[in-house]
């Protein structure tokens, strides 16, 4: 497969580009319009409330982790009117563009609910949860009402991805130690606080180090997010996920199933794979199994 790699338009300066090599984010602004805004989010905010239909808590009765968001994994699969959005081809072309690779493929998707009264989440890298081999992975980060300091906008450590190795960072706080104090090696630089305006797409790298702020609003903030990765990136020797398990990828092959499907260069929408069993934990917290990487 071949990409042209030069911006589609007007939709990736230079400028961008040399953004995302040096410090490891960026935004693009208007890769979708009001109206996909519009068609999406209602899709999105009924597959969240579908997935968690039998979670009745309080905000205050979940785990530290669970305060930090509502996650809802893989909604493409089970919810046809979302593939287009986690296909979207200008998003999954940038995000090519950006890695300077010549195909993507999905790794997941994923919503991101941070309930009013949400705490932060705490900072990490994404790839130390992904058994890749290679490091040539980043997320889109799509806010539908935009993100802001009081919502709970994400920030990012500028350079990380270039200067840490990969870092586990424990923020499902299983265990006695503080995730701070896990990810201090990764706080290289001071964060930065980066708001998104509606229709604008956030990308950071798989090993830059970020986290969120609290959503001190009164409205849930609603974002949903793509991970993509190289075509060709093979499974690392340790580490287990879906993504991979569910095809039984085996170390050292190429990460190349219908569970993640190409999504650049594509002209149709990927047919799912067969449904995935699920735990009534599961069930319950409409999260799927080893949802380790979280924003």
């Amino acid at each position: 497969m071949t990409l042209n790699l030069e911006p589609d338009l007007d939709m990736l300066s230079e400028a961008l580009i040399d953004q995302f090599r040096e410090e490891g984010y960026v935004v693009i602004d208007n890769l979708l319009t009001e109206t996909e805004i519009d068609r999406y989010q209602p899709i999105v905010r009924a597959a969240v409330s579908s997935r968690k239909r039998f979670d009745t808590r309080a905000l205050a009765q979940k785990s530290a982790y669970e305060q930090s968001f509502l996650q809802c994994m893989n909604l493409w699969e089970d919810f046809p009117k979302i593939r287009p959005l986690t296909f979207h081809r200008k998003i999954a072309q940038a995000a090519a563009t950006l890695l300077q690779v010549s195909a993507v493929r999905l790794w997941h998707d994923q919503a991101l609910f941070k309930e009013a009264g949400g705490r932060v989440t705490d900072p990490h890298q994404d790839l130390p949860y992904w058994p890749m081999t290679e490091e040539d992975a980043l997320t889109a980060w799509i806010p539908f009402d935009g993100s802001t300091r009081g919502n709970g906008c994400m920030y990012y450590i500028p350079g990380s991805h270039k200067v840490s190795d990969r870092t586990f960072v424990d923020i499902f706080r299983r265990g006695d130690e503080d995730p701070m104090d896990q990810a201090k090696d990764l706080l290289t630089a001071e964060p930065v606080n980066v708001e998104v305006p509606r229709g604008s797409v956030a990308f950071h790298h798989g090993l830059t180090a970020h986290g969120a702020n609290a959503n001190c609003s009164e409205q849930t903030r609603e974002v949903h997010t793509m991970i993509y990765f190289k075509d060709g990136t093979t499974r690392s020797a340790t580490g287990k996920h879906h993504a991979v398990d569910r095809s039984d990828i085996k170390p050292g092959a190429a990460i190349n199933s219908d569970v993640t499907p190409i999504a650049w260069p594509r002209e149709d929408l990927p047919q799912p794979p067969p449904p995935l069993r699920l735990n009534r934990a599961v069930a319950i917290t409409g999260a799927f199994p080893q949802s380790t990487d979280l924003d």
